[in-house]
């Protein structure tokens, strides 16, 4: 008999993300393989104050008719706590993201608030699901259980990410010839600890004038909970080091134009820094990336060393060591472009060895059955 899962998600689509792509690929590629129903907020952080209390009423009748209820992440442990003192038979699970942990660090009430309620509720849940060893780690920093915490990496569709564009097509979408250009991208939403701006001030201008990037992803609103919004900052650096001619930054881009970069430019990069409360829990991106052949660069930081196989699908980069990025980067361009067809092509197998959504679901419920025979 399949398991019956109530699958809650507080960030889901057509809200652009990592999370809610993460969620939205997970709940479906569960529902393959298990009887699962999904309840999920697609109207961003602001409809929260609804969705919370209507989610609790309805979950509350639902889970007399399922077996286990999983959240997308920390941020509705308190939900899946207070659902559990209710129905103590059930099982519950949590996927665990960086800032599920990491944002107890930041200043304000809102991390005293979490701090004493999201993570007494997320030591509370019956197995947690870290997409992370760095995730996993700064967990037991603050007294989550490690026995029932277990590293599964995010996913990705491969095959969806993998389009024939061609650089004529996206010599049309940035406005210029990228015929005789190098085109960098950088993928990821516009906070500090990406690194997009102390990418563009410091590894920009130390590169030929031939070298072009671009950066896209999705900005955080104005008080909002979470990471700060640092396009300023990233327009700022452009302006300062005179690069308005090799950099173009493009927030919140549909996915027809985010599937026309990743499967044209020539190298992508994800530059994350060290950034106090913050962290990248796993780093879906390169792993997309990856998944369209693309040659990838990431900081050597976080859950980007889970995401990567140095050599393999990409290669690990000292976070903020300008003289390596450099290094790399040029090294990476002499090879020429039959070096990047072959690395390209070694990165997509391995990834879809190693992070397709179908394997990663079958991982997650494997997991959430050992919970059952306990």
């Amino acid at each position: 008999m399949k398991l019956k899962i109530l699958f809650i998600s507080h960030s889901y689509p057509p809200i652009l993300g990592g999370v809610e792509n993460q969620n939205f690929n997970l709940a479906n590629n569960l529902a393959k393989i298990a009887r699962v129903k999904i309840i999920a907020n697609g109207k961003g952080k602001k409809w929260l104050l609804f969705f919370i209390p209507m989610t609790f009423l309805e979950s509350f009748f639902l889970m007399s008719f399922y077996d286990a209820c999983l959240v997308g992440n920390g941020v509705l442990t308190p939900l899946a706590r207070t659902l559990k003192f209710f129905h103590p038979k059930k099982k519950f699970f949590s996927v665990i993201h960086g800032l599920d942990i990491t944002f107890i660090y930041k200043k304000g009430i809102l991390a005293k608030i979490y701090k004493k309620i999201n993570i007494p509720s997320i030591r509370k849940m019956d197995k947690l699901f870290m997409v992370g060893n760095f995730t996993l780690e700064e967990a037991v920093k603050v007294d989550v259980c490690r026995k029932k915490s277990f590293f599964i990496p995010n996913g990705v569709d491969a095959k969806n990410l993998k389009k024939e564009h061609s650089r004529e097509e996206l010599s049309e979408f940035l406005g210029i010839d990228t015929k005789n250009k190098k085109i960098i991208l950088r993928l990821g939403r516009f906070v500090p600890h990406k690194g997009t701006d102390w990418f563009i001030a410091n590894i920009m201008p130390k590169l030929s004038s031939d070298t072009f990037l671009v950066a896209t992803g999705y900005r955080v609103k104005k008080k909002t909970a979470g990471d700060p919004d640092n396009f300023s900052a990233c327009q700022e650096a452009i302006q300062k080091n005179n690069l308005e001619k090799r950099v173009k930054i493009l927030p919140n881009l549909s996915q027809d134009k985010l599937e026309i970069l990743l499967n044209t430019v020539d190298l992508v990069v994800s530059p994350n820094i060290n950034y106090p409360g913050s962290s990248e829990g796993f780093g879906i991106n390169v792993i997309e990336a990856a998944a369209c052949e693309r040659i990838v660069i990431a900081s050597d930081l976080q859950g980007l060393k889970d995401a990567i196989k140095n050599g393999k699908s990409g290669f690990l980069v000292e976070a903020e060591n300008t003289e390596q990025w450099i290094k790399e980067i040029k090294a990476i361009f002499s090879a020429g472009p039959e070096f990047s067809q072959k690395f390209g092509e070694m990165a997509r197998e391995y990834v879809e060895k190693n992070f397709s959504w179908e394997e990663i679901a079958k991982r997650y419920l494997e997991e959430m059955k050992k919970t059952f025979n306990k």
